[in-house]
């Protein structure tokens, strides 16, 4: 303790080698080649047939992010499928969110929550 005291004070007469330590990345490096934690992926709805698979992907703990540009010309579905979606943000305790004049939906699992705060731009 004193001599790490002294070193910060500029006491200390020099450094050597024994005064460092060698850091093993190698398990760092390892951890980091692993899987993610969590992917971002990519979703197109044209019909209620299609949100059991972005519902999977929720409830798998992934980011999705929904087009539903096709959905607007049918407004039942349109309403049918953000209610199916809504639904599975609540029971993940996820978050929701429509972009682009509500032609994208953002879906998070779990303690993943949403920003309504922009950052830039008008």
């Amino acid at each position: 303790m004193v001599k790490i005291i002294d070193t910060l004070l500029g006491k200390s007469s020099g450094n050597s080698d024994e005064d460092y330590m060698e850091l093993d990345l190698a398990s760092y490096e390892e951890h980091a080649a692993g899987s993610p934690a969590l992917l971002v992926k990519i979703a197109t709805i044209s019909d209620l047939k299609d949100t059991p698979r972005v519902k999977d992907e929720v409830y798998s703990g992934n980011i999705v992010i929904v087009d539903i540009s096709r959905l607007k010309m049918d407004k039942i579905s349109y309403e049918r499928v953000l209610k199916d979606l809504k639904e599975v943000a609540k029971d993940v305790n996820g978050d929701i969110i429509g972009l682009g004049d509500q032609r994208y939906v953002v879906l998070t699992p779990m303690s993943v929550k949403i920003s309504r705060d922009k950052i830039g731009g008008a």
